[in-house]
C-alpha cells in the first residue's frame, strides 16, 4: 500500500499552567516599530563586515577593504564605518535583480518574508517589554531618561540592558525560525557565523541583526527558494548565538523561568529553547501490514507493540506512561543479513504509527538519517545528525526516526577508513541516545539498522535498548508464505497442502521464539552457560544469575554495565508483553485521549509479574548478539591480515625472482 499523508496537527496539544499568554493586542502595539525597522533605518557596523559579493582587484597589491583603520594614538578604537542605509523591504523585494521579482510586483514567497520578519520583531519586542515589566528595567529606563537614573543603579541597569538585547535578539530568531519552517524547500545556505551581535540595547540589538541578514540576502538569495533558506539559516545561527552569549550574561532568570504563549501562531517561547513548528512531515512511502512481513516473528512483534506505545504518549504531560515504568524502547538495532527484511520492517512500523496518529489527530514526524547527511564541510556532518534528533523528539510530535545502514553512515573510532563526517555522526548519536541530558519523554524512537552491525562502534552499539534480529523467513511455511505473497493474484497455481499465514499467527511464533531462547545459540555463549550452570546449578536466583553475568564478562570485556541496563530494560518491556487492544487504537475515546494519571492505570492492570526465565532469555538474546557481532568482527580483522600477509609473501617472492 502507498500512502501520502499529511497531518497538520498542533503546535501545542496544551497549554501547559505556568504559561502566559502574549496577548495579540501587546504584539501588535508594536507593529508601526516593527514596519519602520523592516522598511529601513540607518547603521554603522561595529563588529560585521560587509558581506557584498567580492570585487576584483584593480592592481596587484591594492586590495578591496571597505574600512580604514587609524593609528594615531588615542584614535585607534574608533570605527570608521560609515553609517549605511538597510532596506530589508527594498532587498526582499529584489530591486535590481531578476531572479527575486524582477516583474516590478512582490511575489508571495517574498511578501511571506515579510510579514513574518514583521511579526517576528514584534513578537521579540512584547517579550522584551514583558521582561522590563518583570525586572524592572523599565523603571530604570524612565528614571534614566528624566536623568534621575541612582549612581548606585547604574550597573544594574547596564547589565539588564544586555540581558534585554540578548532575550529580544534570540525571541526575534525563534519566532523568525518557526514561522518561516513550513515554508522551507530543498535548498540550504551555508551564511557561515553570525557576528554582528551588539548588547547595548534591545533597538541596537535588532538593528544589528537586520543589517546582516540585509547583508546574507543579498549575498546568498539569488532565487525565492534560497531567499526563504538564507532566513532560516540565519535565525538558527543568531539563536545558536545568542544563547552561547547568555550562557555568561547575568539577570536572566526571569526570562529563562518563563513561558509565553502567541496562540494566534501557535508559538510558545520558553527561555533558550528553539520553538518547533508541530506539523507532520509529507510521507511519501509504502507501507506494509503485518501480515506481509514474513519471519522476523520477534521483531515484527516489538515493532508492532511499540508502535502502540508510542501512542500513549501524553501531549500535556510530556511523558509516556510506558516511560515511567520502565517499558519504552527508545533506541533499538535491527541486523541481518541483506534481503532478510529491515527495509519491510521500517515500512511495517512507520504505516502503524501513521495509521494510529491519523486516527488520533496527532502530528507524526518520520525521518531517516542517510548518507546524504555526511558532508565534507567540517562540523556539517554533526549538525545535519543533530536536526535529524531535534526533529524526532520534539515533544509536541509523535516522532520516529531510522538510521538504516548505520556501519555506513556513522564511524568507528579508531577505524582509519572512517571519515572526519562518520566520526562527527557518531559522536552525536552517542550524546544523544545516552549522553547526560537525554530526556526519554516517550514520544518518539529511534531504529538503527544494519547487514554488518560488528563494524558500527561497540559504545554506539551499546545504547541500541533492545536487538531485533531480523533473520528472515526461516521455516518451510515461511518460504510458502513468502512465495505465495510475493507471486502476486496473476495466476492460477494451487496453494496445496498448506494454509496460507497460519505460520505467521504472531503470539504462537512469538512463544517460539521467546522460549528458544532459554538456551545460547553462540558457541562462545554456550560455553559460558553450561560452565556456569555446571558449577552453581540452575539459575534460579538473582545472585546465581549476576554470577553468570560475571561469566560473561570474563569472556567479552565489551560486555559492560549499559549492557546489564539494556537486559533489564529488555526484562521491562517484557512485562509490558501484552496487545493494546485494537479497539484503543481505532476508537481515541477509549484510550489515547485519556488523562496521563488514567492511561497510567489502565496500563498497570495489564503488567504482568518479571519471572526467571524472561530474565534469561533476555540475557541470552542480548549476549548472544554482543557474541555475535565479537566473533564477526574478529573473523573480519584475522581474514584482513591474512590477506595482507598472503600479498606480501606473493610480491616478496615475485621480487626474489626477478633478482634471481
Amino acid at each position: 500500500m502507498s500512502c501520502i499523508c499529511q497531518d497538520e496537527g498542533r503546535s501545542e496539544m496544551s497549554q501547559t499552567s505556568d504559561t502566559m499568554e502574549l496577548r495579540e493586542e501587546d504584539i501588535r502595539k508594536h507593529y508601526d516599530a516593527a514596519t519602520a525597522m523592516v522598511q529601513g533605518f540607518d547603521h554603522t557596523p561595529r563588529i560585521g563586515a560587509a558581506k557584498d559579493a567580492p570585487v576584483a582587484e584593480k592592481s596587484s597589491g591594492i586590495g578591496t577593504r571597505r574600512r580604514f583603520r587609524t593609528t594615531t594614538p588615542g584614535l585607534v578604537t574608533w570605527s570608521t564605518a560609515r553609517s549605511e542605509g538597510v532596506q530589508l523591504l527594498a532587498r526582499i523585494e529584489g530591486a535590481g535583480t531578476d531572479n527575486l521579482g524582477g516583474d516590478g510586483l512582490t511575489s508571495p514567497t517574498q511578501a511571506t518574508v515579510l510579514h513574518g520578519l514583521r511579526r517576528a520583531v514584534a513578537i521579540a519586542l512584547a517579550v522584551a517589554e514583558q521582561y522590563g515589566m518583570r525586572t524592572g528595567l523599565a523603571d530604570l529606563k524612565r528614571a534614566n531618561l528624566e536623568g534621575s537614573l541612582a549612581a548606585g543603579k547604574r550597573t544594574e541597569f547596564s547589565e539588564l540592558l544586555t540581558a534585554e538585547a540578548l532575550v529580544t535578539m534570540y525571541v526575534f530568531a525563534n519566532a523568525t525560525a518557526f514561522l518561516m519552517s513550513s515554508h522551507a524547500g530543498e535548498d540550504t545556505v551555508e551564511i557561515g557565523e553570525v557576528e554582528e551581535v551588539l548588547t547595548d540595547n534591545a533597538t541596537l540589538a535588532l538593528h544589528g541583526v537586520l543589517w546582516e541578514l540585509d547583508q546574507d540576502i543579498g549575498l546568498f538569495a539569488d532565487t525565492e527558494p534560497k531567499l526563504v533558506a538564507t532566513v532560516l539559516a540565519y535565525a538558527e545561527a543568531l539563536m545558536a548565538k545568542a544563547a552561547a552569549r547568555a550562557t555568561t550574561a547575568g539577570r536572566l532568570e526571569p526570562f529563562v523561568a518563563a513561558s509565553w504563549k502567541v496562540e494566534e501562531d501557535g508559538l510558545t517561547i520558553r527561555g533558550f529553547t528553539p520553538a518547533r513548528a508541530a506539523k507532520s512531515t509529507t510521507l511519501t512511502i509504502s507501507f506494509k501490514k503485518p501480515n506481509e512481513v514474513v519471519g522476523n516473528h520477534i521483531a515484527k512483534y516489538q515493532s508492532m507493540k511499540l508502535a502502540k506505545m508510542v501512542m500513549a504518549y501524553d501531549f500535556e504531560r510530556k511523558l509516556n506512561p510506558f516511560a515511567e515504568l520502565g517499558g519504552f524502547i527508545f533506541t533499538f538495532m535491527g541486523d541481518g543479513a541483506p534481503g532478510t527484511g529491515k527495509t519491510t520492517l521500517i515500512q511495517m512500523m512507520a504505516g502503524l504509527i501513521s495509521e494510529y496518529c491519523q486516527v488520533a489527530g496527532y502530528p507524526f514526524r518520520y525521518q531517516n538519517l542517510s548518507t546524504d547527511n555526511i558532508d565534507s564541510y567540517q562540523g556539517k556532518s554533526g549538525q545535519n545528525a543533530k536536526a535529524f534528533i531535534n526533529n524526532v523528539i520534539d515533544p509536541s510530535v509523535i516522532g520516529f526516526g531510522t538510521i538504516d545502514d548505520i556501519d555506513q553512515l556513522a564511524g568507528k573510532r579508531g577505524d582509519r577508513q572512517s571519515s572526519a563526517g562518520q566520526l562527527e555522526i557518531t559522536a552525536v548519536l552517542m550524546e544523544s541516545f545516552a549522553g547526560a541530558n537525554t530526556v526519554v519523554r516517550g514520544n518518539c524512537t529511534f531504529g538503527m539498522f544494519s547487514n554488518y552491525p560488528e563494524n558500527v562502534d561497540d559504545a554506539l552499539r551499546q545504547r541500541a535498548g533492545a536487538r531485533f534480529l531480523v533473520d528472515g523467513p526461516q521455516t518451510r511455511d515461511d518460504y510458502i508464505d513468502i512465495l505465495y505473497l510475493l507471486m502476486g493474484k496473476n495466476h492460477d497455481i494451487p496453494v496445496g497442502d498448506h494454509e496460507v499465514f497460519s505460520a505467521q499467527e504472531i503470539k504462537k511464533a512469538v512463544a517460539a521464539s521467546f522460549e528458544g531462547h532459554s538456551k545460547p545459540h553462540e558457541p562462545g555463549l554456550m560455553n559460558v552457560f553450561d560452565r556456569v550452570s555446571a558449577t552453581i546449578g540452575e539459575l534460579d536466583t538473582i545472585a546465581k544469575i549476576g554470577t553468570y553475568l560475571k561469566g560473561i564478562q570474563e569472556a567479552d570485556p565489551r560486555f559492560t554495565g549499559r549492557a546489564i541496563k539494556n537486559i533489564t530494560d529488555a526484562v521491562k518491556v517484557r512485562a509490558m508483553d501484552f496487545e493494546l487492544p485494537d479497539e484503543w487504537m481505532e476508537r481515541p475515546d477509549l484510550f489515547m485521549a485519556k488523562d496521563y494519571d488514567t492511561k497510567l492505570a489502565m496500563i498497570e492492570d495489564l503488567r504482568k509479574p518479571i519471572t526467571v526465565e524472561m530474565v534469561i532469555q533476555e540475557i541470552n538474546r542480548f549476549a548472544d548478539s554482543e557474541f555475535r557481532y565479537a566473533d564477526k568482527s574478529d573473523e573480519v580483522a584475522i581474514d584482513g591480515l591474512v590477506r595482507d600477509f598472503e600479498r606480501s609473501e606473493e610480491a616478496n617472492r615475485r621480487y626474489l625472482e626477478s633478482k634471481g
